[in-house]
């Protein structure tokens, strides 16, 4: 068993672990603290026999590990294990040299997730689009003033003009992903906030996209 798969198979089986109620209260209640198996039960209200339960689940998972009071030996407490939350997250997206957005004109929506990742992370990005506009839409600048974005607003350009061998491609609307397939990078589906041209639509974009970003930043591994 490869190293990646191992590690799957343990957070399944840390995420089933966690899919009862109770084992998820257990788990948020010793985040904070330890606590006895009485303390627990008294928490939860459940019988002696069933905290026992959850208690041996979660212990296989290693997220728990119990110690003896120095006070009274007979009593018991219960802690999180070291590192017991790691990796319960979604892993690694990949690497890149540099990151790419495109959308249809790179006019708008690539030209904010450039900027938006520009400010979050140090890997190079850069934008691009299938079918460029004349120039980045003014909605598009203004959205990114009111955002705190440095927008370079350079004029869009084509893909395939700047496109090169590591690009981490994002498509950001449905036309572009749909006319280039499959990159082998992310597609993330926002609507096109030039339709309306309305500032709340352009809002709605960036809010979108710096969540998208936020979300993968901390997964890119730069090459």
């Amino acid at each position: 068993m490869n190293a990646e798969r191992a590690t799957l198979e343990w957070r399944a089986a840390r995420h089933a672990a966690l899919s009862d109620p109770s084992r998820l209260r257990i788990v948020d209640l010793l985040s904070l603290g330890d606590l006895s198996p009485s303390e627990l039960q008294a928490r939860l209200g459940v019988p002696s026999n069933l905290l026992a339960h959850h208690l041996r689940t979660l212990e296989t998972t290693g997220m728990l590990t119990r110690g003896r009071s120095e006070a009274d030996r007979r009593r018991s407490y219960v802690r999180l294990s070291p590192g017991a939350l790691d990796d319960l997250t979604p892993g690694a997206a990949g690497h890149a040299h540099r990151v790419v957005f495109v959308c249809t004109a790179n006019s708008a929506r690539s030209q904010l997730a450039a900027a938006l990742w520009r400010r979050a992370s140090p890997i190079p990005v850069a934008s691009a689009g299938t079918r460029p506009a004349g120039r980045v839409d003014p909605g598009a600048v203004a959205a990114a003033r009111r955002h705190h974005l440095a927008l370079h607003a350079t004029r869009p350009r084509r893909l395939a003009d700047i496109a090169a061998a590591g690009d981490f491609v994002i498509t950001v609307c449905d036309q572009a992903h749909e006319e280039l397939g499959d990159l082998g990078g992310l597609h993330w589906s926002v609507p096109d906030p030039v339709r309306t041209g309305a500032d709340d639509a352009f809002d709605a974009a960036v809010t979108t996209l710096a969540g998208r970003v936020d979300r993968l930043v901390p997964r890119l591994a730069s090459t």
